[in-house]
């Protein structure tokens, strides 16, 4: 949610696109103009603003603030916003001017939707116009705080996981928290412009812009006053920018990687890997993906045949993004240096999963699409792959299994389709699937299903300890009837390894 400040998480967006038409007849004039502040100092339109924010109806009819009381009242509550901001981000923390500057173009676009609105619903009789922009601003500045005291705690409680996981992880929670704050917000400036004077058809029509700009500003600017500092060996890592030089950059980075596979080995059935983790920001997914290509290198006699598509600030110069064009490219890869009648294919997956059975996908400002089961699945006929094991850390990813599943694929997710997974948090080290399975389970046995029966109770048990919310993930598999012999075959050959 943007803010009236600039701030991104503070709330106090009343904004909006202004309606077409405005309707004169939409409020009832006031009576007399107001010629000065009527009497109002500093501390009262603290006072009134205050009352606002709880709902209470100002006490302001026709006063006007000076331009001392406007500009003293925007610094302080900008300077609260901004610490209140400050106070959700845990340790170190960078002040990015750019994202604070960013959103005060909806706070221009507010006081035009708003100074329309006056203009047309408060015109005298003889022409003249009234008042009342500059008034209904202070009072939204100051009726924010609540709002913003609010955002402040559910901040802190998202960043340091007091939350129940299943806001982390539910898109639906997720966006209907915003819709509260929204309506919140929105419900602010309305109260505060009926006290000032508008009525039923300008009230609907300024309901409809805040609404409106309040959507627009938390889809397209997401930029944030306060980052946290990041530390490699003592020094800030640099922060992810798109330029034709990182363009160029990942386009070799890219073909260098899929040129060096090693082909496949005769009379041995090679495991390939392609591990996919696109949601960059969140530590924990570059972490399993890492962790998870190690376990198929050592585990799997998979070395020189893996890729590694990650999305993450920090391995931009190091490791092809994770995007779903890039996805269809390195499997169309290897499968052109497989032997596609013995040797494996496995894909791993892990990202915040959506109950649309969408995989989350963000880097920004790079624009990343999320990946479908759909699209996945047409990759690998494409490329002609037939033995394949597909492995699904993310909520809701049991909506995977139809569409990927046949004779000669072995899928397994962390969840089913109504339930969300775990340990996809900012504290996690590992998701508790991609543990469970991967990172215990697999360092025991060559075998995929023993390491999926074998982590199943204790994802549960964990999820337990853990008071996960929303009931048991319910992790699936499926095997198909071919791709079984093949893994048995693959796990006799590594069995016997010294």
């Amino acid at each position: 949610m943007q803010d009236i400040t600039g701030g991104d998480h503070a709330p106090g967006n009343e904004d909006a696109p202004a309606p077409a038409t405005l309707d004169d007849h939409a409020v009832v004039p006031e009576p007399q103009p107001s010629t000065g502040n009527d009497g109002m100092g500093f501390r009262d339109w603290l006072r009134e603003g205050l009352r606002a924010g709880l709902f209470l109806k100002p006490r302001v009819t026709t006063a006007e603030p000076t331009a001392g009381h406007l500009l003293a009242i925007v610094l302080a509550i900008t300077a609260l916003h901004l610490a209140m901001q400050r106070l959700t981000v845990q340790g170190p923390a960078n002040f990015n001017l750019r994202g604070w500057l960013t959103p005060w173009w909806t706070t221009t676009a507010t006081v035009l939707v708003v100074w329309s609105l006056f203009s047309f619903a408060r015109r005298t009789q003889d022409g003249r116009t009234r008042g009342g922009t500059a008034a209904w601003f202070v009072l939204v500045f100051v009726a924010s705080l609540p709002l913003a005291l609010v955002y402040m705690a559910l901040g802190l409680a998202w960043d340091r996981e007091w939350m129940p996981s299943s806001f982390h992880e539910s898109a639906i929670l997720g966006w209907g928290m915003y819709a509260l704050l929204w309506a919140w917000d929105c419900a602010l400036g309305m109260r505060i412009a009926s006290a000032l004077g508008l009525r039923a058809r300008a009230l609907a029509a300024l309901g409809v812009a805040l609404l409106a700009l309040n959507a627009v500003a938390s889809w397209q600017f997401q930029d944030r006053a306060w980052y946290p500092a990041r530390e490699d060996d003592g020094e800030s890592a640099p922060r992810f920018t798109v330029s034709q030089e990182v363009f160029e950059s990942q386009q070799a980075l890219r073909e260098r990687s899929l040129a060096a596979l090693l082909p496949q080995r005769p009379g041995v059935a090679d495991v390939y890997g392609i591990v996919f983790a696109p949601y960059a920001s969140e530590d924990v997914f570059l972490r399993e993906s890492t962790m998870v290509a190690g376990v198929l290198h050592d585990r799997f006699d998979a070395g020189g045949r893996l890729l590694q598509l990650v999305n993450h600030q920090s391995t931009t110069d190091t490791l092809p993004w994770a995007t779903p064009a890039n996805l269809q490219r390195a499997i169309a890869a290897v499968a052109a240096k497989m032997d596609r009648s013995e040797d494996v294919l496995v894909v791993y997956l892990t990202s915040h999963g959506a109950s649309n059975f969408q995989l989350a996908a963000n880097h920004w400002p790079l624009e990343v699409p999320r990946l479908t089961p759909e699209v996945l699945r047409k990759a690998l006929d494409d490329a002609g792959v037939r033995h394949r094991v597909v492995a699904v850390s993310a909520c809701f990813s049991g909506g995977w299994v139809d569409p990927l599943a046949d004779e000669d694929t072995l899928v397994m997710t962390a969840a089913d389709a109504t339930h969300t997974s775990y340990g996809c948090g900012r504290k996690s080290q590992l998701t508790f699937f991609g543990r469970a399975v991967f990172d215990e389970g697999l360092r025991r046995t060559h075998s995929f299903e023993d390491a999926f029966a074998a982590a199943v109770p204790v994802i549960r048990q964990r999820e337990i300890e853990g008071k996960k919310p929303d009931g048991f993930s319910n992790p699936q598999i499926r095997v198909g009837a071919k791709i079984r012999p093949v893994l048995a075959e693959v796990a006799k050959r590594l069995d016997s390894r010294p």
